[in-house]
Order: C-alpha cells, then structure tokens, then sequence
C-alpha cells in the first residue's frame, strides 16, 4: 500500500468514526426507540420524599436554593430536606442553621471528603423513600416532585433524571456554546431513556429509589455513575423533561474547561473500574451506549487529530484535501478568534459553538493525560462568580434566626 493510499484510509476511517460518534449513535439510539421503547408505567402516589442538597461555601446562593425547596408543590409533612455541607469554611452552614425551625437539617462533614462523601452520608441520614439530588444552584420549578414520583410505581425504575435548562443571561460565547452542547445530550438522553436506560444524570436534578441507592467511592462522578449501578442491579434510569430546573452557565471558558476537565476525569475512573459493564453479553445495549456516547466521545480529539494530519499529508497531491485541509484550520480559526474576543469582553454567537468544541475536546485530553497520571478528584470547587460586599450583607439581612424571611 502506497503512503498516499494509506493515509486516505486514516482519514476516512477516523471521518466515519467521528460521524458514528456525533450522528450515526444519535440516529441509531431514535431508531431503536421508535422500534422497541420500553415504556415507564406511572401511578399518582405520594411517597415520603428526601431532598439532598449538596453544599460547598455557597453563602451567595443557599437561602434562595432553601427557598425554592421549601415552596414545592408537595405534602410537607412527607417532605425532608437535608443539606450535605462539605465542611464549608463560609457562612453557608450558618445560613442553613437559620431554616432549623422550617424543617431543614443540616449535616456537616468535620473534614472535605468531596461530593460523592457527603452525598452518600447524607442518605445514611435520609428517612424518605425516594431520595432527590439537588445543587446548591439550581432552581426548581414547583411541580417537580410531583412529576418525578409517579415513575417510581414501575418496579423497574431504580432512577429518574429531570431536565436542565441552561440560561445565560450574559449571552456570553461560552454560555450559547454550552445550551446548544446541552440541546444535543438532552436529545440523546430522550432516546437512551425511552430504548433502555440514561447513562448519565443532570447532578443538580435526579431522584433515586432508597433501597438501590449504593454508596459510592469519593472519586465517583455520582452523576454519571449512578446510572451504571442502577442497570448493575437490573434497574434502569430514566428521563423526565417535565420536570424542569434551570441553572446559569459558566460564562467564561476558564471556568468551563476546569469544571469539564474534573467530571471527565472522574467518569474515565468510573469507566475503567466497571469495565465489564462494557460487555454487552453482561448489560446489552447499555454496553453499546457507555461505549458510543462516553468512550467514543472522549476519543474524538484523537481522531481529530489523525483527520487533520491525513488531510495535511495528502493535500499538496490533491485539490479536495487541500480544501478539506483549509475547513479544517478555519473551524480552529475560529475558535481561537472566539476565545481572544472573550478575553477582549467581546462577543460573537458565530464563532462560539466552534470555541466551545474545541474547549471540550481539550477538557477531554488534559482529563486523560490527568487519569494516566494517577490523578483522580475528590474534592469538588464549585465555579461561581465571587461574593461581593453587597450579596454577604443581603444574605445577612435575608435570614432571620428562627428562619424566616424579613
């Protein structure tokens, strides 16, 4: 085989692997939906419900998070609301505190464990049947448990995600690139749902039933992981985009690539230590789809790679590689342009989504090269924007000490 020859076939074969990644397991996961769904049998009943928030020196935005907890639309006395700090070193805990006498408890952990730790001893604490998932963050639409819980009639369901909506009000490039990321994975979490089970959940919204709730190791990605040891216990996670939150995005791409570098990371550790849930002789089209949408994913920076190489070799014999050559560095073009008009305070919608394709695939290596190493996460930083003056004295005047609101 000649060199010119050889290189053609690294070129197609990574341009037919990165089409199977990003539309061929999209158009196969809607297909077998449509032809085999397994469908969710719902009841109306009202089970004791325990809603677990997550917290980490999140003083600007916990008493609203509380709030929005406490005005759900369901029957409070088989309501409990738990808030996991993670030895927060702010004024979160106090603020906590001062929502005692409206039934909120708060658990403290002495020493930073991570997320995946408080998580799991919260749930040692929790008295509900069905236990909710939620971030500091996030704001609930009312009606979400009333939407989630019915699904838990049907014995097979052992996890139910909600949907996030993104909402950038700063119309930042990193925010636009971040909502049209997300409009894609919530189209492939439709389909996962509906042919067999989520592989992954929305942190700051997923609901799990008590008894299959497994404690997991501090490194886990419990978001991600979750999932797997659902369908582990032959339980399945699905999809419910009726049951909305909504969440701002990060509106910087230095805080974006920090937070995707850790979930990757911690997912690949997940990965490579239920490895066998990638048999699909052991867990079906559950295998298909841990390899399609995450292993795959994460290998697309390499393939790019070996795209952009094979086109540059073949280009000086060949007029269409030189043209596919030329799209190819202007899309990169266009994401470093992107990324210097943010650093300027700049902004355009039309070179985002190429920066933030970029920023994820970069996330992806650096996470790889960090999990070869050794490196695993634990320890979570949420990325917020600072807490000035003015918010602290808010938060200050917000709480009164039997929990109320002045």
């Amino acid at each position: 085989m000649s060199f010119a020859a050889f290189m053609q076939v690294i070129f197609w074969a990574g341009v037919a692997l990165l089409f199977y990644t990003y539309v061929g397991y999209a158009l196969l996961v809607m297909i077998a939906s449509r032809l085999r769904p397994r469908l969710v049998h719902k009841e109306d009943w009202s089970p004791t419900v325990t809603v677990i928030i997550t917290a980490y020196n999140e003083e600007r935005d916990i008493g609203a998070k509380l709030e929005n907890t406490l005005a759900l639309d369901y029957p409070q006395d088989k309501l409990e609301i738990i808030v996991a700090s993670d030895c927060s070193s702010d004024r979160t805990d106090e603020i906590v505190r001062g929502y005692a006498k409206r039934g909120v408890r708060l658990h403290r952990q002495e020493e930073r464990l991570g997320k995946t730790s408080a998580q799991n001893a919260a749930v040692e604490l929790a008295q509900g049947e069905i236990i909710l998932f939620s971030d500091a963050t996030t704001d609930y639409s009312p009606d979400v448990l009333r939407v989630i819980v019915p699904s838990f009639a049907d014995q097979s369901v052992g996890c139910v995600a909600g949907r996030l909506i993104y909402v950038d009000p700063s119309k930042s490039g990193v925010g636009q690139g971040a909502r049209s990321y997300w409009g894609y994975e919530t189209l492939l979490k439709r389909h996962e749902s509906s042919v067999c089970s989520l592989i992954g959940v929305s942190g700051c919204l997923y609901a799990v039933r008590r008894s299959a709730y497994v404690p997991m190791y501090p490194e886990a990605c419990s978001d991600f992981l979750i999932a797997t040891k659902m369908v582990e216990q032959g339980l399945r996670a699905i999809y419910e985009p009726e049951a909305v939150c909504t969440e701002e995005t990060n509106k910087r791409a230095d805080r974006e690539l920090r937070m995707r570098v850790r979930i990757i990371a911690q997912t690949l550790t997940d990965l490579w230590r239920h490895r066998a849930m990638m048999n699909p002789f052991r867990s079906g089209f559950y295998a298909i789809e841990l390899f399609s949408h995450k292993v795959l994913r994460y290998m697309v920076p390499y393939l790019l790679l070996l795209v952009l190489l094979s086109s540059a070799a073949l280009a000086p014999h060949s007029l269409f590689y030189a043209l596919l050559l030329v799209g190819q560095l202007s899309f990169y073009g266009a994401a470093l342009l992107s990324w210097l008009l943010e650093r300027m305070g700049k902004r355009n919608r039309l070179v985002a989504m190429p920066q933030y394709f970029v920023l994820a695939n970069l996330a992806s290596v650096i996470a790889c090269y960090k999990f070869l190493r050794g490196e695993r996460y634990a320890r979570w930083e949420p990325i917020r924007e600072p807490v000035n003056a003015a918010q602290t004295h808010a938060s200050t005047l917000s709480v009164t000490p039997d929990g109320g609101n002045r």
